[in-house]
């Protein structure tokens, strides 16, 4: 299978050894090409809304660029987010991003292993809390409609705004396309609408939202991760190129 391309719907990445290593051994052309851009909510139109920060006394956060957005809004609000603030985060990742904006050994940080339910779980003993959970204008309801089904104290509001990048420039010579989330499958159907009459294309995607916005759009998924075989994207794509390649 030479010179065959994929088309890894996101920057490079600064250390992209494992991607690397796809292309020695298989002889395959990786593309890199971001799909969405992320545009921040400015303090003002949060102050419309009425949003009070000074009324939490738990944050959420599902993504490290949630974290970005709410200390973004924090410094922009001139609000001194107090040392009493607990934190609950989707995975240790994320809870480990936040010592970029505190000092993690002295705060309440609290993370579930990846998943909402197991979010759900940690969140859940905290009923006296306040919890504010910083969203994308995309955002699933998922957490949020567990989190009020449990009778807890939760306000969500979207603290940024994510954009389909212009893809016109861009010629899908690709044999496979990877996409890391919903954001990513509706760039890629704005820009390419006839996509998903192509059968030949196939689609990778990488989580369980990639994959159902995927399904719904009517593309051709054949590679998807995490399974209980493979457990990342990459996995996924070096089994499927070994097949290709060396049909075992």
């Amino acid at each position: 299978m030479p010179n065959k391309r994929i088309l890894i719907s996101q920057p490079k990445p600064s250390n992209a050894t494992h991607y690397a290593e796809l292309e020695k051994r298989y002889d395959v052309q990786l593309d890199f090409r971001k799909f969405f851009k992320i545009e921040p909510v400015p303090s003002k139109e949060l102050r419309k809304k009425r949003l009070n920060i000074n009324k939490y006394t738990a944050v959420i956060f599902t993504s490290r660029v949630a974290v970005d957005h709410f200390f973004r809004i924090c410094e922009e609000l001139r609000y001194s987010v107090p040392s009493t603030m607990k934190y609950f985060c989707s995975n240790e990742t994320i809870a480990q991003y936040l010592s970029k904006y505190i000092v993690y050994r002295k705060r309440k940080i609290f993370f579930g292993n990846g998943t909402i339910d197991s979010l759900v779980e940690t969140i859940e003993p905290h009923t006296e809390e306040e919890f504010l959970l910083p969203v994308a204008d995309n955002h699933h309801n998922s957490l949020y409609n567990k989190l009020r089904r449990r009778k807890l104290k939760v306000t969500k509001a979207i603290f940024y705004r994510i954009v389909s990048e212009d893809l016109k420039d861009l010629k899908l010579e690709h044999d496979v396309i990877v996409l890391f989330s919903p954001s990513g499958v509706k760039s890629l159907i704005e820009n390419f609408p006839e996509i998903a009459e192509d059968k030949e294309k196939i689609i990778a995607v990488s989580g369980p939202e990639t994959l159902k916005a995927a399904t719904k759009a009517g593309l051709n998924v054949q590679i998807k991760a995490p399974t209980e075989k493979y457990k990342s994207i990459i996995m996924a794509l070096d089994s499927f190129l070994r097949k290709e390649v060396y049909d075992y």
